[in-house]
């Protein structure tokens, strides 16, 4: 078993920040059974569990009748729902079955129930305890939770599990998709680790090549090992499971998600609001994550074949009409756009004057940016040899999405978060119609 523990300070980064993450994770086999000492550790007693009909099977009912057997007269709330869904309903659920005498949660479970888990430790001011079902996500260490309020995909501020249990004798037992999607969901860092760097020399946004070497490292591990998961080889899984924990991490130490998620994940995002509002397929945000890594790619290795044209740039800016790409932002999603087209009124991404400073900064520094585009990605036959091996798909067709909508995806991306993202780049350029 793996004991690691991660405090960094300010001292010797060079970035200025101080970095800090004390959570406690624990990995490897029979990792669920330091359940008991844990606790004990942080003075609790009661803890309460928060599950789904799913992991409640898979672990959640282990860790029930082991809590019990020592003493530990354990409370619990089991989702009756196979699809757990990330919102106002069932947030409320957890709530009002949350048992206030309880002094820790347990949630047992991946993306969903980790989500609404950290929510719960966070109003309620409980230590959180997450035991891990899937190597499916990157947000066990994270401290926000990504959820669909009002129709909308956000990201809330919620509470950092204070202990991160990976029993590998369990995560091997999570279904192959979730082993592919904890995959999918890191192969998405060669992404974000790009733009961030790219908008840290358009926008002067901060960036840490510490935190950014931390993601490149377990990135790395877990491409090494990605033909494991097929077998549901321990060390595999293990290496893909740390690897999401570190990533979490690394958002934690940044105080932004920017190390971890980028223009592949509002792809994924999109998708996600559109289903909530129209009904149409998606799949696990880590698949959904990877077919959005390698579309990501194909486009930029088209922009590392322009050069910025000022003339059309300024041209398409100065003809941009915001007023009908609102318009155009409600039919495509719903009630979920209102939010995005009131988050211009505080950006002002669109403003003329805005652009032309961004602009003269991307032509002057563009072999730089070009630079930063060649050293992050991979190529696209990488990629899809990647996939091939572990059965990833590749297109969105594959994952059951019409292909026709893409180019709306992408120019709806740059809407929702204020993140500087390829779609927003190549606005700024005035080729966003174009290189779709």
């Amino acid at each position: 078993m793996s004991f690691l523990e991660y405090n960094l300070k300010a001292e010797g980064c060079a970035c200025g920040k101080q970095h800090t993450f004390t959570s406690k994770i624990i990995i490897g086999e029979n990792a669920v059974h330091k359940l008991p000492e844990i606790l004990e550790s942080l003075n609790c007693k009661k803890p309460f569990i928060l599950a789904d009909c799913n992991t409640y099977d898979v672990a959640g009912k282990t860790v029930f009748n082991l809590l019990n057997k020592k003493g530990l007269k354990a409370e619990r709330y089991i989702f009756n729902k196979k699809l757990l869904e990330p919102n106002e309903t069932n947030v409320g659920l957890a709530a009002m079955n949350f048992v206030p005498a309880c002094d820790a949660i347990i949630g047992v479970g991946s993306g969903v129930i980790n989500d609404i888990s950290k929510i719960i430790a966070n109003i309620s001011n409980k230590p959180y305890i997450i035991v891990g079902t899937a190597p499916s996500m990157d947000g066990y260490a994270s401290a926000t939770s990504s959820m669909t309020m009002e129709g909308l995909k956000i990201t809330l501020n919620s509470k950092c599990a204070d202990v991160i249990i990976g029993d590998t004798d369990i995560l091997c037992k999570a279904p192959a998709k979730m082993m592919i999607s904890g995959l999918g969901d890191m192969v998405a860092k060669y992404v974000s680790i790009c733009e961030w760097r790219i908008s840290n020399v358009i926008n002067g946004e901060y960036y840490c090549e510490d935190i950014a070497s931390l993601v490149r490292e377990s990135l790395q591990k877990c491409v090494d090992n990605a033909e494991g998961l097929i077998n549901k080889d321990k060390r595999a899984v293990e290496a893909v499971f740390e690897g999401l924990v570190l990533c979490g991490a690394a958002m934690k130490f940044a105080g932004i998600s920017r190390p971890a998620s980028g223009i592949e994940h509002y792809l994924s995002h999109i998708w996600d609001m559109r289903e909530a509002e129209f009904g149409t397929p998606v799949e696990i945000h880590g698949i959904q994550c990877a077919v959005g890594t390698l579309i990501a790619i194909k486009l930029y290795d088209k922009i590392k074949k322009i050069t910025p044209e000022r003339e059309k740039a300024f041209k398409y800016v100065e003809n941009f009409d915001f007023y009908t790409w609102s318009k155009t932002l409600k039919e495509f999603l719903g009630k979920g756009a209102e939010s995005m087209i009131a988050l211009e009124e505080k950006e002002q991404k669109y403003s003329i004057e805005n652009h032309k400073k961004r602009f003269e900064i991307i032509a002057q520094k563009w072999d730089k940016i070009q630079n930063i585009i060649v050293e992050e990605l991979p190529s696209t036959d990488k990629i899809q040899a990647l996939y091939s091996k572990v059965g990833l798909p590749e297109t969105m067709a594959e994952i059951g999405l019409d292909e026709e909508i893409l180019p709306l995806t992408f120019k709806a991306a740059k809407d929702i978060r204020d993140k500087y993202v390829l779609p927003r780049l190549c606005w700024d350029l005035g080729i966003i119609n174009e290189i779709i």
